[in-house]
């Protein structure tokens, strides 16, 4: 078993950054002022998996956007801070206020900003094109680029180690 194998054992909470990890990082600005993002549905399904495994799912961004607070009702994520540049803190935070050991979070993001939040985790997770300081912080990364399927996969990757995979798969044969 590796090292991300076991600390993935006990988390009880993902938390996420959204541009990079749940979007490619890519901004899109429409004539009339409004802000685009692309969300990968296979993601949603990952979030939904490890939901129904009793993982909650959290997101922290450093940028403020009602897009992610549409996409974050729409899996049932009630846990969103937005505007945080500090997401460290915003996760200790979060940790706090549920009542969770920051060992018992993972936490999924791809640059500078998220390095605190990754390092400070029980589990820090980052996606293939993250940062090269990140990808070498990260205990897990992806073979998905952020946007890609990368979350499915972190989700994946958590519910296999916690032995619960397969059998929610094959709520779908």
């Amino acid at each position: 078993m590796t090292y991300a194998q076991d600390k993935a054992q006990s988390i009880k909470l993902l938390a996420l950054d959204v541009d990079g990890i749940l979007t490619d990082g890519r901004i899109y600005y429409g004539n009339n002022g409004e802000e685009l993002k692309a969300f990968n549905i296979k993601d949603g399904l990952g979030i939904k998996l490890l939901q129904g495994a009793g993982v909650s799912v959290a997101i922290i961004t450093g940028r403020k956007s009602a897009i992610v607070d549409r996409r974050a009702k729409e899996l049932g994520i009630s846990e969103v801070i937005q505007g945080r540049e500090d997401k460290r803190e915003a996760l200790e935070e979060l940790c706090q206020r549920n009542g969770l050991n920051i060992t018992q979070c993972a936490y999924m993001g791809d640059d500078l900003p998220d390095l605190g939040a990754i390092n400070c985790a029980g589990l820090g997770m980052t996606v293939a094109d993250a940062s090269s300081t990140v990808r070498s912080a990260a205990a897990w990364c992806s073979t998905q680029n952020g946007g890609n399927g990368a979350v499915r996969e972190a989700c994946e990757f958590i519910l296999q180690a916690k032995g619960k995979l397969s059998q929610l798969q094959a709520q779908y044969s």
